[in-house]
């Protein structure tokens, strides 16, 4: 066991983690990341990313995120392959202690653990993750552009990832396991005129199949019932929209969050409710949850917790 410390320790990898460790580091903090679970994000199980500035020919969420990686090394960024268990927020410096049983004190304390699919479970989604299977229709619904896809839902989300497939794609289903949508009424009026849109009500995904990719989804239509009937269809692209978890369980007793679990930070600011303890990235984003945006979370991140330093003669 060893015992660190740092002006400032980020917790999680990822746009977010990595922005504002090159921010951190550019600024003399010397910061640490501890990276997480999954080293670069979620990010890093997208094949193709079309969307991410400065990169018009494409990049791979692995590629993208092992440039950034390298460039908050470049300027001092100390990266630390392990998971946090466990942080005491309660006194100065703060303490963290990961999976390696190593202790970290830190000064300021950047949250970047970000939030994570709600998946059905199956197998079948595993092993066609990121080639016909995505839960991110703004972030790969270009790629099945005119084709047939599924949208797995009943909220917002999925009605919202429907109706903005349905601009690409041929055709769009919307499996929908009870008999009514829970989406609001703005949205399913939005559904109802859409005309390449079909809701499956009653339906529920039991496998994807196919070769090289995603070539068709297995739906059970009543399921557990005496009229249940399985049936085939041909898709190619499976979106999951049934929520998404932020990875904020082992803060939860000390840092606010809301009550879908996204951590709550001041207006115009990433402030947490603890001082010198700031959030960025999707963890305390629930509304866009797009590496752009954060990517620029993290930068505000590092600012804050920079200009904190500061003010309390900690630098």
């Amino acid at each position: 066991m060893t015992t660190t410390h740092t002006k400032c320790l980020i917790i999680g990898s990822g746009p977010a983690g990595y922005t504002a460790g090159i921010y951190a580091s550019r600024a003399g903090l010397k910061p640490i990341i501890i990276s997480g679970p999954l080293e670069g994000g979620q990010l890093t199980t997208t094949n193709e990313i079309e969307n991410y500035p400065g990169f018009p020919n494409a990049i791979s969420g692995y590629d993208l995120t092992d440039l950034m990686k390298n460039q908050a090394e470049k300027f001092g960024t100390q990266i630390i392959s392990g998971t946090v268990i466990k942080t005491d927020f309660s006194e100065k410096p703060f303490i963290i202690e990961t999976d390696d049983k190593n202790i970290y004190k830190a000064d300021s304390v950047i949250l970047a653990t970000g939030a994570s699919a709600k998946y059905l479970g199956l197998e079948s989604e595993k092993k066609y993750l990121g080639s016909g299977v995505s839960a991110c229709a703004v972030c790969d619904g270009f790629f099945y552009k005119k084709q047939d896809v599924i949208v797995v839902g009943g909220g917002d989300t999925a009605v919202s990832d429907a109706l903005y497939l349905s601009n690409i794609c041929n055709k769009v289903y919307l499996a929908v396991r009870k008999n009514y949508l829970r989406a609001s009424d703005i949205l399913q009026k939005r559904l109802s005129e859409a005309k390449n849109i079909e809701v499956l009500y009653e339906h529920v995904v039991t496998d994807i199949y196919g070769e090289n990719g995603v070539e068709g989804v297995t739906l059970k239509y009543k399921l557990g019932t005496t009229d249940e009937i399985s049936k085939n269809l041909k898709v190619t692209g499976y979106f999951v929209a049934i929520g998404r978890q932020p990875q904020t369980e082992i803060f939860a007793s000390q840092i606010k969050t809301d009550k879908l679990g996204y951590i709550v930070t001041e207006k115009n600011s990433t402030k947490t409710n603890i001082a010198g303890v700031f959030a960025c990235g999707d963890c305390a984003d629930s509304i866009y949850r797009q590496a752009i945006v954060a990517a620029g979370s993290g930068c505000k991140a590092a600012l804050d917790a920079e200009k904190y330093l500061n003010e309390n003669a900690i630098l």
